[in-house]
């Protein structure tokens, strides 16, 4: 009996610790009904543990191990000698740069109003690409798949604490395909799944702490991430689509979500 074909890469990183923790709680629910990846699963922990047992992997020497670390290791820059700065360095344009800097080291906060993201910001969106390239890739795109909002919506009762909006955008060019949970920011969100011809779009909806902003877009490494609020609630599209098309579904789902 062997494992299930579509879930050998579920099963390698539920065993490295490789799964968020949405996938790994999907996967070990699948592990006791399906006897074929339990048996593969139970498999793969013994021969890791057969690997890694004392006396089976050899250990280089420490010694041989210095030499590489020293071989490794960048030669030093030599040192030059300290000049003394002109009384004219710090003189107009020179004193502005200096007093922008002086300002961001303060109130590193001020920095996104010059339009450059904060770093927090800007992880979530690479945590958020991440999740949506690992949701197509690791075929667990929906928990529940149907394009039927009636379905959708009430599925997510119990599972999150809010009430994600749930429509079909079939008539704008995006039908809906189901939902799922997902885990971004140290939280439990509600991701809804639409397409965009044989493209993917996720939306991830959690409540908002703060409040309401106009929509921004920014890319990501080939995605498109658009970002708003509304109705007390986060919302954060990703999609490989183009930043025009993923613009044109933001609107769409602000003009026909319920109010």
């Amino acid at each position: 009996m062997s494992a299930c074909s579509d879930k050998e890469a579920l099963l390698h990183g539920l065993l490295d610790g490789e799964l968020d923790a949405a996938n790994a709680q999907a996967f070990e629910a699948h592990l006791k009904t399906c006897p074929g990846c339990a048996a593969a699963f139970s498999a793969q922990q013994g021969l890791k543990a057969r690997i890694t047992a004392p006396g089976v992997a050899w250990r280089a020497p420490d010694s041989l191990r210095a030499q590489l670390e020293a071989m490794a290791a960048p030669a030093p820059e030599p040192r030059r000698p300290l000049r003394r700065a002109a009384p004219w360095a710090l003189s107009g344009g020179f004193a502005a740069i200096a007093a922008t800097l002086a300002v961001m080291v303060v109130q590193p906060n001020l920095v996104g109003l010059a339009g450059i993201p904060s770093p927090a910001v800007a992880g979530l969106e690479d945590e958020l690409v991440a999740s949506h390239v690992r949701s197509t890739l690791a075929e667990h795109l929906v928990d529940v798949q149907t394009s039927d909002r009636h379905v959708v919506k009430p599925w997510f009762n119990g599972r999150v604490d809010f009430a994600p909006p749930v429509i079909d955008l079939i008539d704008q060019g995006y039908p809906l395909v189901g939902g799922r949970l997902d885990y971004i920011d140290h939280r439990v969100v509600a991701a809804l799944v639409f397409h965009r011809n044989r493209h993917v779009v996720n939306l991830f909806i959690w409540p908002s702490k703060g409040e309401g902003r106009e929509p921004d877009a920014v890319a990501r490494g080939g995605y498109s991430v658009v970002h708003w609020t509304a109705r007390g609630l986060e919302f954060w599209a990703v999609s490989d689509i183009e930043a025009k098309d993923l613009k044109s579904f933001e609107q769409a789902f602000q003009t026909h979500a319920p109010s």
